[in-house]
């Protein structure tokens, strides 16, 4: 069975965590709360990891997945980011807002997009989750936790790891999150385009 890290949304126990990163550096696929909503993550590095996620997530390589970092600079570090595209998603970052950007050579190529060579990056507003990549020390590869077949993400932690409790090493409890998935932006084509509208406001970017 998953385990259960149960911890504070605002004060999160970090030996807890730092249990959650070992799994994930060990290659396992975990559910963590967001600014969003649950989310399946795990280390980018790990291409089984990587398979294994898209799997539990029932996605192809054609679906875009996203990177979790912990501020702008971490994220440009990932992504090819003019002037005119880091004053935006500065405007809205920590958030909910996922873009999709050019993949930088940071990236491995079988996780960005195989036609576009494009990938979703992300900072989050969620103490629980900044602490965890700061433990980390480096980004994480995320998916909405959306069961196959359903469109909306999961948010009972008891439902999730019920569900879950074979295909993930574990679920860091901290409460219930938004239950709504983030705004995505597709920032590569000249204009942005709204590819999702979600949690975050499109007032925040100006559109």
């Amino acid at each position: 069975m998953a385990q259960l890290f149960e911890v504070h949304p605002e004060n999160p126990h970090i030996r807890l965590l730092k249990q959650a990163v070992a799994l994930l550096q060990k290659g396992e696929v975990l559910a963590v709360p967001t600014d969003s909503s649950y989310a399946l993550v795990c280390h980018l590095d790990d291409k089984a990891a990587a398979d294994k996620l898209r799997r539990i997530r029932g996605v192809d390589d054609k679906h875009h997945l996203t990177l979790l970092c912990r501020d702008l600079s971490e994220l440009a570090n990932y992504a090819k980011v003019d002037n005119q595209q880091f004053r935006l998603i500065k405007s809205a970052t920590p958030g909910p807002f996922t873009f999709i950007l050019e993949a930088s050579k940071e990236v491995p190529r079988r996780l960005s997009h195989p036609a576009r060579k494009t990938i979703g990056l992300r900072v989050p507003d969620h103490k629980v989750l900044q602490a965890l990549l700061a433990l980390h020390e480096g980004p994480l590869l995320a998916t909405t936790l959306i069961a196959p077949g359903e469109t909306e993400p999961m948010n009972d932690t008891e439902e999730i790891r019920k569900h879950y409790e074979h295909q993930i090493a574990a679920l860091i409890d901290a409460g219930a999150c938004a239950l709504e998935p983030t705004t995505v932006v597709d920032l590569t084509q000249g204009e942005p385009e709204i590819i999702r509208e979600g949690r975050g406001a499109l007032s925040v970017l100006g559109l």
